[in-house]
């Protein structure tokens, strides 16, 4: 398998893949509105500093992630917004010889840890401590549903 760095040009098949894996469970996101998840992925994979990677099995993607380089006050840190293994290739440790790649990538790139946030109770969560992260215990994720 290899890691490669995603560019504008592979939008279409980040696209695709994304939606492949997170309209399926345990997500079961809507993303039928093409229009809106267009916008999404551009959203995070074209904004500046923004680092995206494919890894590959025989030419074939199998694990996306889409993140960015993030200048904060301890050092430059690489902010993950997404990352997914092909729904049939989960539970096969393909996802943690992704991370170590992302790993090697990073500090080749200067960036000396990783940021991302998930779902509580989803797979994703467990997949995280297993591959090494701590959950920051004292940050608090807000959300508010403004009203018409």
């Amino acid at each position: 398998m290899e890691i490669r760095e995603l560019f504008e040009d592979d939008f279409p098949v980040m696209k695709e893949f994304f939606r492949d894996v997170f309209t399926r469970e345990p997500w079961c996101d809507d993303w039928s509105d093409d229009a809106q998840l267009s916008a999404y992925i551009r959203d995070i994979a074209g904004c500046f500093n923004s680092i995206s990677f494919g890894f590959f099995e025989n030419g074939e993607m199998v694990a996306l992630c889409i993140g960015k380089k993030h200048h904060w006050w301890g050092g430059t840190e690489y902010f993950i917004e997404e990352l997914c293994v092909r729904f049939d290739l989960q539970g096969r440790g393909i996802g943690r010889l992704f991370m170590a790649e992302i790993e090697r990538e990073i500090l080749k790139r200067g960036m000396f840890q990783i940021y991302l946030q998930t779902e509580r109770g989803k797979p994703a969560e467990k997949f995280y401590k297993k591959v090494g992260f701590d959950e920051i215990e004292n940050t608090v994720c807000f959300f508010k549903q403004v009203k018409k």
